[in-house]
C-alpha cells in the first residue's frame, strides 16, 4: 500500500472543541436555579457540613482514644500525652466548625435566630467531656468482639481490623452528636461509615455496652432501635420499621418509634430481619433468615420452620 492509499490520520480536534462545556454549564445553571426555586431558596445556599473534614475529624478522634492502635506510629509514649493533646485539639476544633455550620443551615428552619458560634461551641464541649465516657464504653465493645469471635487473636486485632468496630466507634461518637443537638453531623459521621464498612447505624439508635457485629456487611438499625447490652448480630441482620405512618396529607411522620427493642444478651443471627416497635425478649436467640414481626418473651429460641419432605402418589396433594 502506498502513501495515497494509507488512510488519513484522525486529527483530534482544538482542546475547546471536544466537549461543549459551555452549553453543559448553562445546562446545569438552568436545572440548579430550578431546584432552588422548588425549595424556595435563592441567592448563596447555605453550606453544608464537610464530609471529608468530618471524615478526618473521626480519624482525629480515634487516633486521640487509642494513641498506640490508631494513632501515628512514631508516637513515643513520652510523648503520647501532647500528641493525644494536640489531636484532640485539631479534631475539635474542625468539628466546632462544622457543627456550626450544621447551627447556621438549620436556622432558616427555625422562627428563633440563635448564635451559631456559641451553640456549636457548646456541643463540642459536652462531647469533648464524655470522650473518656466513650472509650471506656468502647473498651466493652472491643471486650465482647474478642471473647465472641474465635477467630480474634487479640483485643488489638478487633480495634484495627474489624468492620464492626469501626462502624460501633463511629456510632458513639454520632449518638452523642446527635443527642447533644448536632443531628447533621451526626448523620454525615454515620454514613462515613457506612460507606467504610457497609454497616448503616442510624446515629439515633440506642446501643448499650459490650456490643459485637461480627462480619457486619449489610446490617442496618433503624433511628429509634433500643439494643441493650452483650448483643451480638451477624451480617445482613435489619433492625428495621414494619410500615412508615402518614399524616392527614400523607406525609410520612417523622421520629416516630418504629423499630425493634432488642433487650440484653440477645444473639440475632444472620439475615435475620425483625421489623416493628417490637421486643425481643433477654437472653433470645433469633435464628438465621428469620422474618419477625411480633415481640418475643425472654429466653425464646425462633428458627425457620423446619423444611418437611413428603411425596405425593397418584395426584395427592393437588
Amino acid at each position: 500500500m502506498n502513501s495515497k492509499e494509507q488512510p488519513e490520520a484522525c486529527c483530534p480536534p482544538p482542546r475547546s472543541k471536544r466537549w461543549e462545556t459551555r452549553e453543559i454549564v448553562a445546562e446545569l445553571r438552568a436545572l440548579r436555579e430550578e431546584s432552588l426555586a422548588t425549595r424556595q431558596r435563592s441567592g448563596n445556599p447555605i453550606k453544608l457540613p464537610s464530609r471529608k473534614v468530618l471524615t478526618v475529624v473521626v480519624e482525629n478522634l480515634g487516633a486521640a482514644l487509642f494513641p498506640n492502635r490508631l494513632g501515628d506510629h512514631d508516637v513515643v509514649q513520652e510523648s503520647i500525652d501532647y500528641f493525644v493533646g494536640h489531636t484532640l485539639e485539631k479534631a475539635l476544633r474542625n468539628l466546632d466548625e462544622q457543627i456550626a455550620l450544621e447551627m447556621i443551615f438549620a436556622e432558616r428552619y427555625s422562627p428563633v435566630p440563635e448564635d451559631n458560634r456559641q451553640k456549636a461551641t457548646e456541643i463540642v464541649r459536652h462531647f469533648a467531656a464524655h470522650l473518656p465516657q466513650i472509650r471506656q464504653t468502647l473498651e466493652t465493645d472491643i471486650q465482647a468482639a474478642y471473647e465472641g469471635d474465635p477467630a480474634a487473636r487479640s483485643a488489638d486485632e478487633v480495634l484495627a481490623c474489624y468492620p464492626g468496630m469501626t462502624a460501633i466507634l463511629h456510632h458513639r461518637m454520632a449518638n452523642l452528636l446527635h443527642r447533644l443537638g448536632a443531628p447533621l453531623v451526626a448523620r454525615i459521621i454515620a454514613e462515613i461509615a457506612h460507606s467504610l464498612t457497609g454497616i448503616d447505624i442510624h446515629p439515633g439508635a440506642k446501643i448499650g455496652q459490650s456490643f459485637f457485629i461480627d462480619h457486619g456487611t449489610g446490617v442496618v438499625i433503624g433511628e429509634t432501635a433500643v439494643v441493650g447490652d452483650r448483643v451480638r448480630l451477624y451480617q445482613a441482620v435489619t433492625l428495621g420499621a414494619k410500615r412508615f405512618p402518614v399524616d392527614e396529607h400523607g406525609a410520612l411522620l417523622k421520629g416516630k418509634e418504629r423499630h425493634p427493642i432488642v433487650e440484653h444478651d440477645v444473639v440475632i443471627y444472620a439475615g435475620a430481619t425483625i421489623l416493628g416497635r417490637i421486643t425481643i425478649g433477654a437472653r433470645s436467640v433469633i435464628g438465621g433468615n428469620v422474618w419477625l414481626t411480633r415481640s418475643v418473651p425472654p429466653d425464646s429460641n425462633i428458627t425457620q420452620a423446619k423444611h418437611q419432605n413428603e411425596v405425593f402418589n397418584s395426584g395427592a396433594g393437588i
